[in-house]
């Protein structure tokens, strides 16, 4: 299929560094927990290296399975939480024509969800603080999932949840476990170059599109 010629029915948003460009207020917040409070010698850009998935499974792969107890991990996952919305709070805003985007997406019927490792507190942090709620049908939090990503069940989650075909989904992402997700999912995937840089995305073949934010004109091809 020439991927001008492809009409999606539904866009399946990630919401950190999607939606919001904030992956650097996530990483601030982790790494002053994991360095000051917890006396872990990481570097940021290695806290960088593991923002995916849910909280515990971030704690997991820095410190090691069972380090902390599960009310430990509550403990730790909600003073990140607080720390990063005092942090992004003066900046919350959508990424730069993504205001419009949904606009158009919305006139043209196609059917939007957010598929997001993010708990429910932030989701409605950013969902509310932005009144986007009107435009999405459905969203998946980390709460919803068994297994976040780069498992599929996120996005095929939310595809179920509009009655739409992963065939017919776009996936905007900006994270390789993300792109991998929407991969496993069989759904298309375009890049924010938010967080990352394109080299990272080299072996992901399911990518039709990078994009700085939602003016690029490439995404009239898809309203």
């Amino acid at each position: 299929m020439n991927i001008s010629e492809f009409k999606p029915k539904a866009f399946l948003f990630d919401l950190n560094g999607t939606i919001i460009n904030d992956m650097e207020y996530h990483t601030l917040a982790w790494h002053g927990i994991m360095t000051d409070d917890l006396g872990a010698s990481i570097s940021y850009a290695d806290v960088k290296k593991e923002m995916y998935g849910k909280n515990a499974e971030v704690l997991e792969r820095v410190f090691g399975v069972g380090k902390f107890s599960e009310t430990r991990v509550e403990q730790l996952a909600t003073e990140k939480e607080k720390r990063y919305q005092q942090l992004y709070m003066p900046h919350l805003a959508l990424i730069n024509g993504l205001d419009l985007f949904f606009e158009k997406a919305k006139q043209n019927k196609i059917k939007m969800a957010i598929g997001s490792a993010a708990i429910p507190y932030n989701i409605d942090f950013v969902v509310d603080g932005l009144n986007l709620r009107q435009y999405f049908e459905a969203i998946v939090s980390a709460d919803d999932v068994a297994v976040s990503k780069p498992n599929a069940e996120t996005f095929l989650k939310a595809a179920n949840a509009l009655n739409i075909d992963a065939e017919d989904c776009i996936v905007f992402e900006d994270a390789p476990k993300g792109v991998e997700s929407a991969a496993n999912a069989g759904m298309k995937c375009i890049v924010l170059s938010t967080t990352h840089e394109i080299s990272e995305f080299s072996e992901y073949n399911n990518i039709i599109a990078f994009i700085d934010d939602y003016n690029a004109p490439i995404l009239n091809t898809f309203l």
